[in-house]
């Protein structure tokens, strides 16, 4: 079964370039949790495709191991509903490539779309985003893994959405939680 998306959303999880809590440019390690979680969140509210970024052979070896065993090993037929939710995932080396991917699907370059817990210059609100989501123009949300998105991925982006924030001074959500909060906003239901 292949997923056609009920939006022109799409999101990618990168883990490289990426900066630690001294803001140093690192490359985070794929985690099994967020590969599952994240495709059955993105799933379940239409998301087109959700994209891994590493360059690192080793962390594509893992995915590729653990999106087998759930489309095609023992796990498909274990858990068919979690081999539908894998399967919008597609493994990329860079943001690059992932642009590129959406440009030759779309016709043209999708509107990239990053996140940060810290307040950024270049805001677009969440009612602005789900307007030119309703009109299915193609975009692509960026969530960075460890402490955030490089600064280098944070240029090249058209906007940056607000951070989430709670009733207290303490910010600091998983990428699982976030990506979740963030897509319920921009698709979930308006009531």
């Amino acid at each position: 079964m292949t997923f056609q998306g009920v939006t022109s959303l799409n999101i990618a999880l990168i883990h490289h370039p990426v900066v630690n809590k001294r803001a140093e440019v690192i490359g985070s390690a794929v985690t099994n949790l967020d590969l599952h979680d994240i495709a059955r969140m993105a799933r379940t509210y239409g998301v087109e495709k959700y994209f891994i970024t590493t360059p690192y052979r080793d962390q594509q070896l893992l995915v590729e191991e653990l999106l087998e065993h759930w489309r095609t090993g023992h796990g498909a037929t274990y858990n068919p509903a979690r081999k539908e939710a894998l399967s919008i995932i597609s493994l990329c080396e860079s943001v690059d490539e992932v642009v590129k991917r959406l440009t030759d699907q779309y016709g043209k370059r999708p509107l990239i779309i990053t996140t940060s817990a810290h307040r950024q210059r270049n805001v677009i609100l969440y009612a602005e985003l789900r307007k030119i989501i309703d009109k299915k123009e193609p975009v692509l949300i960026l969530f960075g893994t460890a402490h955030g998105l490089s600064p280098e991925v944070m240029q090249s982006g058209d906007g940056t959405l607000p951070p989430i924030s709670g009733r207290t001074d303490y910010n600091h959500l998983s990428v699982r939680s976030a990506a979740s909060v963030i897509v319920d906003r921009l698709l979930g239901s308006r009531e």
